[in-house]
């Protein structure tokens, strides 16, 4: 085998442990968009869960991740579309708190546009009002997902834990 297949399977091999399987998070107050991501390469949706309250929340994210043998969590961070803060950042961090207390690793991914481009791909598909709004958030928990994805896996390292 010649140096460059060498180099070039290390560094596939090292890419496939720093991206193990992760799930996506695109949380709202009444939804939460999940994405899941077993090859850290692509990845899909996997469901739009209804919030109960936030015991029964972490507990049915963990459970995903517990099933998907997902070590890291990248949840989507609403910014305000100059980089200010945004209210539902705090919102979002008593969820992600109580993820973090149970193992997992948690990594903000921005989220600005995510919905916006969810929306589009819905509406490019032709899905009815109706139905747009039973997946958009699974859609968006994708599009972050993959987003941080396609970063990790050309090198980036810009991102929040």
């Amino acid at each position: 085998m010649t140096s460059f297949w060498k180099s070039w399977l290390g560094s596939i091999s090292i890419i496939m442990k720093a991206n193990s399987c992760c799930l996506g998070l695109d949380i709202g107050d009444r939804r939460i968009g999940i994405a899941v991501s077993r090859s850290g390469f692509i990845c899909s949706g996997l469901e739009t869960y209804t919030r109960k309250n936030l015991t029964l929340d972490a507990e049915h994210i963990y459970d995903l991740a517990v099933q998907y043998n997902a070590r890291r969590i990248i949840a989507g961070r609403p910014v305000h579309l100059n980089g200010d803060h945004h209210v539902q950042e705090d919102k979002n961090e008593l969820l992600l708190s109580r993820l973090r207390q149970k193992g997992l690793e948690v990594i903000l991914w921005d989220e600005r546009f995510s919905s916006l481009s969810a929306e589009r791909v819905l509406l490019e598909a032709d899905v009815s009002r109706k139905k747009r709004k039973g997946v958009i958030d699974k859609m968006a928990a994708v599009i972050i997902l993959q987003n941080y994805l396609d970063s990790i896996n050309l090198g980036g390292t810009d991102y929040e834990k």
